[in-house]
């Protein structure tokens, strides 16, 4: 599996949640056994008004549906964020042995930046993970959207 043109899907997702006004954080899920995407996700905090839409939680529910089971044991996570705490939380629950991400999150990072989530010995799962994948791409649109964000005097 090509993670790069994985991560671009991911990247396509972000720049729909920044056009929605949304952080540009992108996510899809991808099937081992049959290479198809099972699930796709953005941020939809703002627009869903809801604090726990954010993309990984948003693909894993459609993975779920799309699978029609919660274990997605047979799938792999590509986000162009490293996971914060509860999405981390939620892909160790959802049995995802792997885990592919674009660029560090410094501020919230839990699966290698400020905790370890997803590798953590005292959970009952482990993921597999590779980090970088275009991380200066993931970087740059989270970046941009923030500078346009200072200028406009919101965030």
């Amino acid at each position: 599996m090509d993670a790069t043109v994985w991560m671009r899907e991911a990247i396509t997702e972000a720049k729909l949640a920044d056009a929605d006004g949304d952080v540009p954080i992108g996510c899809v899920i991808v099937h081992q056994p049959t290479g198809k995407m099972v699930g796709r996700g953005r941020n939809r905090r703002e627009l869903d008004r809801d604090p726990t839409a954010h993309a990984e939680i948003v693909a894993i529910r459609e993975a779920g549906a799309t699978v029609q089971s919660w274990r997605l044991i047979d799938c792999i996570l590509i986000v162009t964020l490293e996971p914060c705490p509860m999405c981390a939380g939620a892909i160790v629950n959802a049995r995802i042995p792997r885990l592919i991400y674009g660029c560090a999150d410094p501020k919230a990072g839990a699966v290698n930046t400020l905790f370890q989530l997803c590798s953590d010995d005292r959970l009952n799962h482990r993921v597999e993970i590779q980090a970088g994948v275009l991380a200066d791409e993931c970087a740059t649109l989270l970046t941009d959207f923030f500078r346009r964000q200072r200028l406009l005097g919101k965030k």
